[in-house]
């Protein structure tokens, strides 16, 4: 997408900053014709207000945004698609907010998905100076790679298959001088990752494990693994069809790691990154994994399949199993894995769990820092009993109703050495209804705290 921003303009009108507490002092400071209009349009310096200001010829000489009492990124994030087709300039400080994260929101915001339009599409919006002082290469590497990952989940499944996963991957690799290799169907066997073939075997559309590696082999290693079921018909299991709705966003793990390889690449971080995605569709034909197979995994156990629709825990076995090999210096992964995490903390909160204390409390704080909310949640070694197989060394699926992002979060833990630093985010990847800076459509949530994560870790 092209960012909404012009590097300067001597012809750019001035949208003022105000606190709801310094509203009536800047109200009263404000011609008696500026605040009749003002009176007339209901804005009474509530968060979230904005206003274009007439100015005496009648044409607009400006606007006023009333920011929230403890201002946020997100205040800024309409102002793209709100102030009307112009160009404008901030006037005065967005303190606290940085005028990175500043221009980061404003970019969010005029993210629209409009591929398959063929009529009334939106006019370009307004267009705004660059905020004075902001990192432009860093808000610019943000924006495109979280807009890229918002196009990626919100592409219906018939365009955004596990060869249309890859060959986004490799747009982005190519784009960085990154190398991408792409193991593909039945080559998977060949080269020991069988749940992953397990789980893709039954579509026409063949699975594969996707490899990004980039960067000098003796910088910190740092490894990505996003969940990429490009859609979920819960296989043989099948779900609902009020389940199966929104399973085009089943691959929004991948999309959101995708995302933060592509920052770390274009920020130049001095790591050696690789990104896994294993890409898959859940289908169903004659040749379907079933329930109560035994499939063998790339570490050696062996798995009772339990639940055909648990099958983003199965997938990223074995890529847990192999980002571990190379015994990065952290690794994080991200999956729509569970609705149990969605009742436990809604679909705006990404649970996460981890088996470092030190990269919990850095992926926490730089989620609070930057706006980029997540709630750790443990992982109860208690539970480790109810993934227990009969028949195998373990069970994808436990038959009972409760706990269950914590036994997911269990069950990969089983792939990770416990001298790997890792943790696991369990997420919506969508956002249910527009607001400021975050448009309904899909989401890639913790993104930019990850990044941030990485970049204090990696120093």
């Amino acid at each position: 997408m092209a960012l909404p921003f012009v590097d300067r303009s001597s012809s750019s009108l001035p949208v003022q900053i105000v606190t709801p507490s310094g509203w009536r002092r800047w109200f009263d400071k404000q011609s008696a014709a500026r605040r009749a209009w003002l009176d007339s349009t209901g804005v009474k310096g509530r968060a979230g207000d904005l206003s274009v200001l007439p100015g005496p010829d009648g044409k607009a000489a400006g606007a006023v945004l009333v920011v929230s009492a403890k201002p946020v990124l997100w205040d800024y994030g309409a102002l793209a698609i709100r102030l009307p087709p112009g160009t404008w300039r901030l006037e005065g400080n967005t303190a606290p907010v940085s005028p990175t994260d500043a221009a980061v929101a404003i970019g969010l915001g005029a993210w629209r998905f409009d591929r398959y339009r063929t009529k009334a599409k939106p006019e370009a919006g307004a267009r705004l100076v660059w905020p004075a002082g902001a990192d432009k290469a860093r808000a610019t590497a943000i924006v495109e790679a979280i807009s890229l990952a918002r196009d990626l989940i919100t592409t219906p499944a018939s365009d955004m298959g596990p060869a249309e996963l890859a060959a986004a991957v490799q747009k982005v690799g190519k784009a960085h001088k990154a190398t991408v290799k792409v193991i593909v169907g039945d080559d998977l066997l060949k080269r020991n990752f069988p749940m992953i073939h397990a789980v893709g075997r039954a579509s026409a559309r063949a699975p594969r494990l996707i490899d990004l590696t980039w960067g000098r082999a003796g910088d910190p290693k740092v490894t990505l693994v996003g969940k990429g079921v490009c859609f979920d018909s819960g296989g043989l299991d099948l779900k609902p069809a009020s389940g199966m709705l929104m399973m085009k966003k089943d691959m929004g793990g991948a999309a959101t790691m995708l995302a933060v390889a592509s920052m770390v690449m274009a920020l130049r971080l001095r790591v050696r990154l690789r990104l896994l995605i294993p890409a898959v569709e859940n289908s169903v034909s004659g040749n379907a994994f079933r329930p109560m197979d035994v499939v063998p995994t790339r570490k050696g156990l062996t798995v009772e399949i339990g639940n055909t629709d648990a099958e983003g825990r199965l997938i990223l076995c074995d890529a847990l199993h192999e980002g571990a090999s190379e015994k990065p210096s952290m690794m994080v992964d991200c999956a729509t894995l569970t609705g149990a995490a969605r009742v436990a903390l809604g679909t705006d909160l990404p649970a996460l769990f981890c088996n470092d204390d030190g990269l919990a409390n850095d992926l926490v704080a730089a989620g609070t820092a930057h706006t980029d909310p997540m709630w750790r949640m443990p992982l109860f070694a208690g539970y480790r009993r109810l993934l227990d197989s009969k028949v195998a060394d373990i069970n994808n699926a436990p038959g009972v109703a409760f706990g269950g992002a914590i036994t997911a979060a269990l069950y990969l833990q089983e792939f990770v050495p416990d001298d790997v630093p890792w943790a696991h985010f369990d997420m919506m990847a969508w956002n249910n209804s527009s607001r400021p800076g975050r448009p309904e459509g899909g989401e890639a949530q913790a993104a930019r705290a990850i990044l941030a994560a990485i970049e204090k870790r990696t120093r």
